[in-house]
């Protein structure tokens, strides 16, 4: 798929997103709680692109999470990770994510905890790197991404949360020497701050 048709989905995702999320508001759910969350995660990233040269990547996320309906909501997340030099290579990557998709969320009746999962898809930008191509290797690269996954947090106040655990399979299919395919494990904690 070409990055203008890509482009073009991204931003029907998005405005599908905000079309639904704006018209969740205006209607209360069942519980007769409206959320809306922002979150900041610290991740670091095991990428598995060539079987045997795993290599770790450190950057952060931020999510914006609207939970409309019984625990269901959406959310985008951005996430930007680097690493300097990839297995002693001197070869580095950037990496930015962008996804939107569906959230669960489930709140311990009993106490402070709250569970999450998710499934998001998106875009994948890689740059400061190689990557292979038909003419002649190239510094960036843009592709499909998908991640599954979830959390854990710890309510410290009525607005303010500890992210004690994100986990998430982050693939991408950016160019490289085999298959053209990366399995990336991320790993955060963070904050999340409850703005309604």
């Amino acid at each position: 798929m070409n990055l203008l048709k890509r482009i073009h989905l991204l931003l029907a995702g998005m405005l599908m997103v905000a079309a639904f999320s704006a018209d969740a508001q205006q209607k209360k759910n069942a519980t007769g709680e409206q959320r809306l969350d922002v979150e900041a995660v610290y991740q670091a990233m095991n990428s598995n692109p060539v079987s045997g040269s795993n290599f770790w990547m450190q950057g952060a996320t931020v999510q914006v999470h609207d939970q409309f309906w019984r625990g269901l909501g959406v959310v985008g997340a951005f996430s930007a990770l680097h690493n300097g030099n990839i297995n002693d290579s001197t070869v580095g990557l950037d990496l930015n994510v962008f996804t939107v998709g569906p959230r669960y969320t489930l709140k311990c009746p009993h106490g402070p905890w709250t569970v999450y999962g998710q499934v998001l898809a998106g875009e994948a930008w890689g740059r400061n790197s190689v990557f292979p191509a038909l003419e002649a290797p190239t510094s960036k690269a843009n592709s499909l991404a998908l991640t599954v996954g979830g959390g854990v947090s710890y309510g410290l106040r009525p607005r303010i949360s500890l992210r004690l655990l994100q986990t998430d399979w982050l693939r991408t299919q950016l160019p490289n020497a085999t298959t053209g395919v990366q399995n990336n494990l991320r790993l955060g904690a963070g904050v999340v701050v409850r703005l309604k």
